[in-house]
């Protein structure tokens, strides 16, 4: 399937049994439909003797008749399927709560509108960091995700790795990722958060164990500090929302910026991360994603190409 959030075909423990049970009660609702239909249009087709109202005998449902046979037979059958579709929708159930094994590494999820916050945890503090709206993951290896949500009730949902968990304030649920091969996965808030609910996207990047590693390692690093106009533009403006690991202020209210140019899109997925895209949105982030909580901020034009001059060097 091309469609980025297609689920028929998935690629991952922690939602492959669902898949296979969706697709399997899928074909036995079809395989009942197509039964009770040819049984239906066989009864309307079939041709019966002509009754003689004179003998009553004929105006009643006579037990010798053989009808109770398929009601027996149709009751039996029926509750046979029943119950083995219970069962195996109660095998999926368990195999996907947790997984298989330890999870290789934890992340928080924090979900805000209308973009996510991920924050990679280690019993290390110096080895704890923070990015956003894309989460890198080892391909082949458990991830345990832990969801909360800074203001209104959200969805964490990426359709190929993982089914649907909410996200709800004072709350944190648990949930877990596992991708099969390197790739990567697109994901959504699925449950109406806002005006831009729809704009509120995430991806998920299997990489290789390797790469993993080494983009691990790289987003532990703290940016630059040049001290160059852009960079004093940034804390003067922009600072007491974002961070930039290395630079104060260090504010919380907006997605970490430390790496951005390592990231593929901008707004949670709403635009692709180009230096045209990054500067409509400084100047005007309501033109674009209408309800944003992201201020505009008035730059002379100056200031706003040195501003993105500067973010353009956050590798």
């Amino acid at each position: 399937m091309n469609s980025p959030m297609a689920y028929e075909h998935t690629f991952g423990p922690a939602i492959d049994p669902v898949t296979r049970l969706g697709w399997g009660l899928g074909l036995i609702s079809i395989f009942v439909i197509l039964t009770i239909g040819a049984l239906l249009l066989g009864g309307i087709l079939r041709k019966r003797a002509a009754r003689s109202l004179a003998d009553p005998r004929q105006l009643t449902a006579r037990r010798d008749a053989g009808g109770l046979a398929w009601i027996y037979v149709g009751g039996g059958v029926s509750t046979v399927v029943l119950i083995g579709c219970m069962v195996w929708t109660m095998v999926v159930t368990a195999a996907v709560s947790r997984p298989p094994g330890v999870a290789a590494l934890t992340i928080e999820v924090t979900a805000s509108q209308f973009w996510w916050s991920i924050r990679y945890q280690s019993a290390d503090p110096a080895r704890v960091f923070t990015t956003a709206n894309e989460i890198h993951i080892p391909a082949g290896q458990p991830v345990r995700v832990e969801l909360v949500s800074s203001d209104v009730i959200h969805s964490f949902w990426i359709p190929q790795l993982a089914g649907k968990m909410d996200v709800i304030p004072g709350q944190t649920n648990v949930s877990w990722l596992q991708a099969n091969q390197p790739g990567t996965y697109r994901g959504q808030c699925a449950a109406f958060c806002g005006a831009q609910h729809a704009h509120m996207a995430l991806l998920v990047v299997a990489d290789s164990v390797p790469a993993f590693a080494a983009w691990e390692e790289h987003q532990r690093l703290a940016a630059s500090v040049v001290g160059d106009r852009g960079q004093q533009i940034f804390q003067t403006h922009c600072g007491v929302c974002h961070t930039i690991r290395g630079l104060t202020p260090a504010g919380i209210v907006g997605p970490d910026l430390t790496h951005l140019m390592t990231r593929g899109s901008l707004a949670a997925g709403l635009l692709l991360n180009t230096p045209g895209n990054l500067t409509a949105w400084i100047a005007n982030p309501e033109s674009l994603k209408p309800g944003v909580h992201m201020p505009a901020e008035l730059l002379s034009g100056e200031e706003l190409t040195a501003l993105v001059r500067y973010l353009n060097t956050l590798n």
